[in-house]
């Protein structure tokens, strides 16, 4: 069996990502493990003069969840073969979701901030898998309207034109044959507001897009050649990458992007155009580093 999908499982989201990350392992053929993880004194974040009532009956809520979570995993496999493993564990959840990223072939986490102030701040789990994880980490917002599996569109990917957005091209072109859909990859020339800058007027933008055109084509060239089923659509755009890739989400059933941007760095954790993106973004996201 393939390396797993890891999905961290709480109470405080609907188990939406559960759904979404049992779609993506039926996909891709692909064990999930449900991983809950209950907190003791002396875990990371708990005070250390938490009284022990606090923690009574944590096990069994935990094996509950877990239960539940299976249950509902099991409704979107269709009578297809699904393995499914599910993990108690003690401690904190971010060195233990971090941990199992090592080996795992995607991390999954939910979010459930809707609200303009809460979306300021993603939750404590989420942000620190898409910063630290091993591997590719899924995004899944809860929506008040439709289960994120079940959100029809295309693939959306962010193409950079450097090296750093190789392996979300290669993964989303993989996720667009999977799901039998159309790939939307974006590029932007620039990373900031040109109507911010003073003269951006003046510059040829047809020039400038022909040739920025042809070096988007020249990234997707061999994917393109791997994935002949895959009818991608190209777009280039002058600037504010993530305004762009936003507004394309908003009709798109997944976006691809890379942890860092044109921007990055040795050391740097998070670009700024991903940064912003799994704050804002309703669809599913998936990060790749």
């Amino acid at each position: 069996m393939a390396d797993p999908i890891v999905v961290g499982v709480d109470e405080h989201s609907a188990l939406s990502a559960v759904t979404w990350a049992a779609r993506e392992a039926v996909l891709r053929g692909a064990s999930l493990t449900l991983v809950s993880v209950t907190a003791r004194p002396g875990s990371a974040g708990v005070p250390i003069e938490a009284p022990a009532g606090v923690f009574e009956g944590a096990d069994e809520d935990a094996e509950t969840l877990l239960a539940r979570a299976k249950a509902i995993a099991m409704t979107v496999v269709q009578g297809r073969s699904l393995e499914i493993t599910s993990v108690h564990s003690i401690g904190s959840p971010v060195p233990e979701l971090l941990a199992r990223s090592e080996s795992a072939r995607m991390l999954v986490v939910g979010t459930h901030r809707h609200g303009p102030v809460e979306r300021l701040i993603l939750g404590s789990v989420s942000a620190a898998a898409v910063a630290h994880a091993h591997c590719p980490v899924a995004v899944v917002r809860e929506l008040p309207h439709v289960q994120p599996h079940q959100i029809p569109g295309p693939v959306v990917v962010g193409v950079d034109g450097t090296a750093s957005s190789i392996p979300a091209i290669d993964l989303a072109f993989e996720e667009a044959a999977l799901r039998n859909v159309d790939l939307v990859a974006i590029h932007a020339w620039s990373d900031i507001d040109l109507h911010k800058v003073r003269g951006s007027r003046d510059f040829a933008w047809d020039t400038v897009r022909t040739r920025e055109t042809a070096a988007l084509s020249e990234s997707l060239a061999g994917h393109v050649q791997d994935y002949p089923d895959v009818k991608v659509r190209p777009v280039v755009v002058a600037d504010r990458p993530a305004h762009n890739l936003r507004k394309h989400a908003e009709t798109a059933q997944l976006l691809v992007v890379g942890r860092r941007g044109r921007g990055g760095f040795p050391g740097m954790l998070l670009g700024s155009t991903s940064r912003t993106l799994t704050h804002w973004v309703s669809c599913p996201l998936i990060v790749v580093h």
